[in-house]
Order: C-alpha cells, then structure tokens, then sequence
C-alpha cells in the first residue's frame, strides 16, 4: 500500500501519516516522487482498510498488487540513482562500464587487466574470486586470496570493484573487499542468500548487484530484487544476461538468449537501473559488440563485460572474454550512442 500526499501537504501533515503507520505495527518508507511525497507502508496490508489514512494532505491511497512492491514504479516513480564511490549509475547518467576478467587468475593478470580496462574507459573492475563451475574439476577461483588481489587492483587504479558472492558465507566476505556485492545467475532463488544480501547491503552500505536467473521470468526476476530491498538495502543493480531457451552452444551460436526486450520492460516497471551482460549472453566474444550496442540503445544503464588480457588463455569461459582493444571499441559505441539519443 501506498499514500499518495498532496503537492501541498505539510511536514507536519506528513508525519502525522507515519505516526499513524507505526502505531497500526508497520513500517513507513518515505520516498519523493515527481511532484510529491510517496508513504509507502511495509507489512501484510491485506487486511487493514485503506480508508484509515485518508486524512489531511493526502491525495490518494493505493494498493500495489504486484508481489514486488519496494522495487516497483508505484512505490518509487522516480529512477533511483545508485553512487559507488562517486559513480553514478541510473537516472539521466551516462552509461556505467564494468570489465575486467571473468576469474581472478594471479596478482598479476588482475592488476594489469585492471590498468588496460581503465585505460579503455571502464569505470568498475569486476573479477571473479569464487566461481560456480557446473565442471567440479574446472578452476574454482582463488578465493579469499583472489579478492585481496582485485581489492589491491582496485586501489592501485582507483576503480570500486565488483565480485561474487556464491553463498550465504562469502557476503560479508566479499562486502569487506569489493564495492560492490554481486549475485549471480545461479543463486536468482536462493532466498536466505538474497535476505542475507540485503541485510548486509544495507549493514556496509554496498550495492547489491542482481543477475536475473537463467530460467527466470521478469516478474521472478523482481521478486528476487524484492527479497533483497525487504531487508532494507534499497541500492539494487538489475543485470540481465540472456536466458536459457531452445538456443544453446551445442545446438546454435549463442550461450544464451540475449533478453535485451527486458530492458524496456524493467524500465517501465521498477525504478532501479538496469544494465546487460553481453558475455554471459553471447557465450562468444564475436557477438559482444553487438549486443553492447543493442542494450545501449534499448537504455541499459550500463554494462558488465569480460575483459581478458590473454582469452585464449583463460582458466574460466575463455570464449567470450574480449580483449582491451575490444572493449575500448565497445566503450566508443556506448559513447555514441548515448550522445545521439
């Protein structure tokens, strides 16, 4: 449920409805809209009439239906603007670009990966330290060690930096190296994982950055985003990265199917920024180009693409790792593209 207050309501008048909220037991959220302030009230609203709070200065009171309510448009209407340590992505901003190697391989490959990403024009340095292999004997990462590598690449470059937490264990973990928390494809439905993220979103006052679930629909995806906001962490980062269809490497020429239509769905719907992962997409770096070009132009608030040194050579999906060279293209299409629209 949300209460809509009048262009003219009063601070007082305000905080009288959140007086109200809390004294029926539930949480008030307040939010600017547009042109007014938005109350949005967090808990089971089944049963309490919306009538109780229709008192001076509110214009409307509504109910979000929608299972998703703290991510959504009516609950937010204006596009959340997230900062990462003076980067800002969402809103009006120029596209964010964060690169870097799909795995933390040495000291070195990262550090130096993370000088050639800068150099291109990317803003955040991604790496692996943990990496989900459907292979048990493929690389796994380098674990705590990898993350003290990325977070050193990091200082050296003055790039925040984003890595994965695979399980409940690695958030706190991961929030004490990287700027931002990141939750892959797989764990899209791993709620205790998502509840956890959100909490210690909220505890270290790191973004939390979503990849939408390989089999996930639009609506699941949101829900997702909605385990982790209910925690109060409320700096989400929506990732799309293809989903699996009938298309796959074994029987076509793609990874996975580039849902690049959900951009403009997600950014009718929500109001948190929402950016594409061409690589994962792809599965082959031929085609990453492309598609970067393609989601900027649907109006992705950014991209995360696997940048390698060496591809050809890489401990994890090798295939579809670009090159510097590569993503200092990409990053001149983003350009663009973004002055002509």
């Amino acid at each position: 449920m949300i209460i809509i207050m009048k262009k003219n309501a009063t601070e007082e008048e305000i905080k009288n409805i959140i007086k109200e909220i809390e004294n029926k037991g539930f949480q008030a959220l307040v939010t600017d809209g547009i042109e007014r302030k938005v109350i949005g009230i967090k808990g089971d609203v089944s049963t309490i009439d919306s009538e109780l709070f229709y008192k001076t200065g509110v214009e409307e009171v509504k109910r979000i239906s929608r299972p998703y309510k703290l991510v959504s448009r009516e609950f937010i209407p204006k596009d959340t603007v997230i900062d990462i340590e003076g980067i800002k992505i969402g809103g009006s901003n120029s596209p964010v670009i964060i690169a870097g190697p799909c795995a933390v391989e040495s000291r070195e490959q990262i550090i130096e990966t993370a000088k050639a990403v800068k150099e291109a024009g990317a803003h955040i340095l991604r790496g692996g330290a943990f990496k989900p292999r459907s292979n048990p004997y493929s690389f796994q990462g380098l674990k705590e060690v990898g993350l003290e590598y990325l977070k050193e690449a990091g200082e050296i470059t003055g790039m925040p930096t984003d890595s994965e937490a695979v399980g409940e264990s690695y958030v706190k973990l991961v929030s004490e190296y990287c700027s931002i928390i990141h939750i892959g494809a797989r764990n899209g439905k791993s709620f205790e994982l998502l509840k956890k993220a959100g909490k210690i979103g909220k505890q270290s006052r790191k973004p939390i950055l979503l990849k939408r679930g390989e089999n996930a629909t639009v609506k699941e995806f949101l829900g997702a985003a909605e385990y982790i906001a209910n925690e109060g962490c409320s700096d989400i980062i929506l990732c799309l990265r293809g989903i699996r269809t009938y298309e796959n490497k074994e029987n076509g020429f793609q990874r996975y199917t580039p849902d690049l239509g959900s951009i403009s769905v997600l950014k009718k719907k929500t109001h948190l920024p929402v950016i594409f992962d061409p690589s994962h997409a792809a599965g082959d770096r031929e085609y990453v180009r492309s598609l970067c070009r393609g989601a900027i132009a649907m109006g992705a608030d950014g991209l995360m693409v696997e940048t390698h040194l060496d591809p050809d050579n890489a401990k994890s999906d090798a295939p579809q790792q670009v090159r510097p060279k590569t993503l200092q293209k990409i990053i001149e299409d983003v350009n663009l593209i973004y002055k002509k629209k």
